[in-house]
């Protein structure tokens, strides 16, 4: 199947116009002059459900069929994609089942059940959750939405970069983060077709780093026993951005722990907002690797802003 095209996900952007927010963009002369470079931070913290992942799960529910939606919705996912999902349903008018991990966030499962989503707890694997999920489609009927390795999900993730392009900013390097790769795969789409020359780099957690192995070995390496605070992206890299992100973008950078909390205290004492870890891992591998941008302008995508408040680790 062919990816989907600038076209695809200009009407994405315009599908999903009525159930999201458009974010700003935000600077830090301080983060700047420790950085070396100029950073425009999208801030993706302030999207509806608190996560860039409202815009794929708008798009992919607005695509459903009539027939499609009598039964609802289904997905398996530990954060950002179920609430996300869970909100595009109750909007729709349909149901939603969130298959989750029992150890998933509680600020999480919150906003599930606030959104009138059904959650279904399962063991914390992958295979766990995959099984489950398939049990509650074969039981509800309800039409399954990937939380990231789906083509409707990939466009709608994809508007993210394209606000960024429309406000005419010269960026050298766009960054975001992976873990299934949505997010990643759709801005580098973006990225690519409106300005080739500038560079997209991933931000990936050094203790779930399938995404910067499986890029260097140029074959797909699912991720065992991820460890890392960064627990938006604690997901294997999916199929179908895999292809997109081995075509269009153009390296991955690590960041362990400790520099994922050194960034995003950054954020919190310089810019005054909220992020979640997951959020903080493309400013700390660019702060980890400062020479490679010097003097450029980098796009960031700040995914998201949903944490634990009790729970920060500084």
């Amino acid at each position: 199947m062919k990816f989907p095209s600038l076209e695809d996900i200009r009407n994405a952007h315009l599908r999903i116009q009525p159930f999201i927010h458009r974010t700003p963009i935000l600077t830090s002369t301080a983060i700047d002059e420790m950085a070396g470079c100029r950073i425009f931070f999208k801030c993706e913290n302030f999207q509806k459900v608190g996560a860039f992942k409202a815009r794929g799960a708008a798009n992919a529910v607005a695509k459903l069929t009539e027939e499609q939606k009598k039964n609802g919705v289904a997905t398996h996912s530990s954060g950002n994609h179920a609430a996300a999902l869970a909100r595009a349903a109750s909007v729709a008018g349909i149901k939603s089942y969130i298959v989750m991990p029992s150890n998933a966030p509680e600020i999480k499962k919150k906003a599930v059940k606030g959104y009138g989503g059904e959650i279904i707890e399962c063991e914390p694997n992958l295979q766990a959750r995959e099984t489950t999920l398939r049990a509650v489609v074969d039981r509800t009927g309800a039409t399954s939405i990937p939380p990231y390795d789906f083509y409707d999900v990939i466009e709608g993730q994809a508007t993210c970069a394209l606000e960024m392009w429309d406000e005419h900013i010269p960026f050298d390097v766009i960054m975001a983060p992976v873990g299934g790769g949505g997010l990643l795969a759709g801005t580098a789409l973006t990225t690519k077709y409106i300005s080739p020359s500038t560079l997209v780099i991933a931000g990936e957690p050094a203790g779930a780093d399938d995404a910067f192995r499986s890029f260097h070995a140029k074959k797909l390496i699912p991720m065992e026993g991820p460890k890392t605070i960064a627990d938006g992206l604690l997901t294997s890299l999916g199929k179908l951005n895999f292809a997109i992100i081995m075509q269009y973008v153009d390296d991955i950078l690590t960041a362990d722990d400790t520099e994922i909390i050194e960034a995003m205290r950054l954020v919190y004492e310089r810019m005054k907002i909220v992020i979640e870890p997951s959020c903080a891992v493309p400013l700390a591998a660019l702060l980890k690797n400062k020479e490679r941008f010097r003097g450029k302008k980098v796009g960031i995508i700040l995914s998201g802003g949903n944490v634990d408040l009790g729970k920060l680790p500084f």
